[in-house]
């Protein structure tokens, strides 16, 4: 897909967003807004730094976030849902993998906690083993470790 068919299914908020927070993460931004606040301070002595002086930038720096924060957290949840979709295609698409990860974004955090409490049991049934390629997912873990402790010889 080009350029510019991928810019026709977006819409006019996703680019000017996109367009932005690539801007606004730039080194020319930065530089922007440093000499901006280096003049607004060498001006305080012209000004006498007078409450009209300290609004101004006050003022400036509250407009501009308040906006950021939004084109910021649109753009995040964007990144967030690509990866989100990139990893599920992976698990997916693994025949050793658990396929209850496939979306495990939008599991409460009580179903994620008791995901991370097998993954911490199978962490370690894999340090008893000699390769950590045994086992596959939680689902079989215990079984082979099982399979496996009863055909070791006893010492």
């Amino acid at each position: 897909m080009n350029n510019k068919s991928k810019k026709r299914n977006q819409g006019i908020f996703e680019v000017f967003a996109s367009k932005v927070t690539k801007a606004t993460g730039s080194t020319g931004a930065f530089l922007l807004a440093f000499f901006t606040v280096i003049a607004w301070a060498v001006t305080g002595p012209i000004f006498q730094y007078s409450e009209t002086w300290q609004l101004v930038i006050n003022t400036g720096t509250t407009i501009v976030t308040f906006l950021m924060v939004f084109l910021i957290q649109k753009s995040q949840n964007k990144d967030s849902m690509a990866i989100q979709l990139k990893l599920n295609e992976l698990v997916a698409s693994h025949k050793y993998a658990s396929n209850r990860l496939i979306d495990v974004e939008d599991l409460s955090e009580a179903e994620l906690e008791a995901l991370h409490q097998y993954y911490l049991k199978l962490s370690e049934l894999c340090k008893k083993e000699d390769s950590l390629l045994h086992t596959h997912s939680v689902d079989e873990a215990e079984e082979v470790h099982k399979a496996k402790s009863h055909k070791r010889p006893e010492a």
